[in-house]
């Protein structure tokens, strides 16, 4: 449920308003928004519903706007108790002009899964209300998402997530990713936004604005969305144009999430090259020279199929990884990966710098850790996982069932059902708007995310609200 902060709407014209009045349309109370009839379509209303919105729910703060809509944090109402998250959809609009044209392909998507869907590791629907022509899903409130926790993490002085709360929400995370596949739904958005965690720490997948069904789809999954997955957890065979993916592309997803728990910045951090306006999808050179940069050059031993890619020309135009793993860093660690996987010896030699990152990263973490549990007590089967999510061939990249019964989870520390079981320190609570600063604006296309400060996204003068 993660959105995006919109920029500033369009000005000029002759229909356009002041900048004081403006400000003063967009200083209303959240409530006066929420109950804005002006995003309700126009003409008559066809449908009046049984249920109103503000019946139930006491709307207490706005947490963050994007394509698709808004989201307010609200307290139940008529003996319902509990804090809710509703999601409000957004008439189609041309310019201020608002126009209704139906419900988008995507909330009726996210609307059908989430009416089905119930596991305690996917974020929970509990009702939708349609009021006015206007769409609310309301679910389950959860305190935290692993974007904010990350961001905590990288506060002065800079401290590393704990070893057993990384092995928690990475247990958590594969069983709401077992429990989506197993049930035939991709959920194509994987990233730390979009991981919610309670305040009892229990990780829940949140946002299925792009999850679809893949059981017998009627057309290839590429001719219905040509772009999934924000492009720094977007996997190499989309990244070349594959007209067919697997749930395989979720799980490079949840092996850069891991990664990141790990170094508290994305692994693969790529500027995204836009489409033209023929909307022809570019090849994304730069993310995939990220990628290859840690991975190596992808090569038919490595992955197979990797001939029959849309946009297998285009490897001949990236640049190898800079430098191979200095010899002495297999010696120096060498107590801790005493007999390297025949995986292991195969992405070292096509020029694999992942182990060195790997180790190279839990070892600064530990340096700079002051005293708080060392990473490295993760040790060689974290490496393991790590390249066994991150694996470029979607045929032998772990399933989300293989990675559960990985022995990641068997050896070391215990898995706890609570991920912030045994920690000193409280993380702080997303924090909440009480005017609606998204009331009338546009919205950023694309990347969907809850507001925490990201330079994928800022804008000169703009300031995201956390989610």
């Amino acid at each position: 449920m993660s959105l995006t902060n919109p920029p500033s709407g369009a000005t000029g014209g002759p229909g356009s308003v002041s900048a004081g009045a403006r400000n003063q349309t967009l200083k209303r109370s959240v409530q006066a928004a929420f109950e804005d009839p002006a995003d309700r379509g126009i003409g008559p209303v066809g449908y009046q519903s049984k249920v109103r919105v503000i019946d139930k729910y006491k709307v207490v703060g706005f947490i963050s706007s994007g394509t698709y809509g808004r989201v307010y944090k609200a307290l139940g109402r008529q003996g319902q108790t509990g804090e809710f998250a509703i999601k409000k959809f957004k008439p189609d609009k041309e310019g201020e002009q608002v126009s209704y044209t139906g419900i988008s392909q995507s909330a009726i998507r996210e609307m059908a899964l989430c009416s089905e869907l119930s596991h305690p590791n996917v974020i929970k629907l509990i009702e939708i209300i349609l009021e006015d022509k206007c769409i609310f899903m309301v679910f389950e409130y959860a305190e935290h998402d692993l974007l904010q926790i990350i961001h905590h993490h990288t506060q002065q002085p800079r401290h590393p997530i704990p070893p057993t709360t990384i092995k928690s929400i990475m247990f958590q995370l594969l069983n709401g990713c077992q429990y989506l596949h197993t049930n035939w739904v991709l959920h194509r958005d994987l990233k730390p936004a979009n991981i919610m965690v309670t305040s009892s720490g229990e990780v829940k997948i949140g946002d299925l604005g792009l999850a679809r069904l893949f059981h017998k789809p009627i057309h290839s999954l590429y001719g219905g969305d040509k772009v999934v997955v924000t492009i720094w957890y977007r996997a190499p065979e989309l990244l070349l144009g594959s007209r067919h993916y697997t749930p395989a592309i979720d799980m490079w997803a949840v092996g850069c999430i891991f990664a990141e728990l790990l170094s508290l910045r994305p692994i693969f951090k790529g500027e995204e090259a836009k489409m033209d306006s023929k909307k022809t999808v570019p090849f994304q050179r730069n993310q995939m020279q990220k990628i290859v940069d840690i991975m190596g050059l992808p090569t038919k031993e490595r992955w197979e199929l990797i001939t029959s890619t849309w946009e297998y020309s285009q490897i001949a135009t990236l640049q190898p990884p800079l430098s191979q793993p200095a010899p002495h860093h297999h010696q120096q660690h060498h107590h801790h990966y005493p007999s390297q996987s025949s995986q292991g010896r195969q992405s070292a030699a096509a020029g694999s710098q992942l182990e060195k990152w790997y180790y190279t990263t839990i070892n600064q973490a530990t340096g700079a850790s002051g005293g708080a549990p060392s990473l490295q007590s993760l040790g060689a089967e974290g490496y393991k996982l790590l390249a066994g999510l991150l694996d470029y061939d979607p045929e032998k990249r772990l399933t989300a069932a293989q990675a559960l019964q990985h022995p990641f989870f068997t050896t070391g520390d215990n898995v706890n059902a609570n991920c912030f079981e045994g920690l000193k320190m409280e993380y702080p609570h997303r924090r909440v708007s009480q005017d609606d600063n998204d009331i009338r604006t546009s919205s950023l296309p694309g990347t969907k995310r809850s507001g925490l400060p990201d330079d994928s996204i800022i804008r000169p003068g703009k300031r995201l609200k956390e989610g």
